[in-house]
């Protein structure tokens, strides 16, 4: 089970999960292991005048990003935990 999970785990690593925000506008994409390889941002995203909003969609896509990662990985490992408590899975 363990070379399993391993496995799995270096798999995760390689993959590449986007989150988006205000229609498509931000992306960020990360990887498995939630590290952040990438930020895009569209050109009418940027308003001088209203930097709190960028920051807001920012926020939004990392975290839509993050969550899509964690399904992902309770998805692939989850299938070798069942039944065992593991703190964070």
């Amino acid at each position: 089970m363990q070379k399993k999970m391993a496995q799995e785990q270096e798999k995760l690593k390689d993959e590449r999960i986007v989150g988006t925000a205000g229609g498509g506008m931000v992306a960020v994409t990360v990887t498995g292991h939630k590290e952040v390889v990438d930020v895009e941002i569209k050109e009418e995203a940027v308003d001088p005048d209203d930097i709190e909003m960028l920051q807001d969609l920012v926020l939004a896509a990392t975290n839509e990003a993050m969550n899509k990662a964690d399904n992902l990985t309770q998805e692939r490992l989850g299938k070798h935990t069942q039944g065992l408590n593991i703190p964070g899975m």
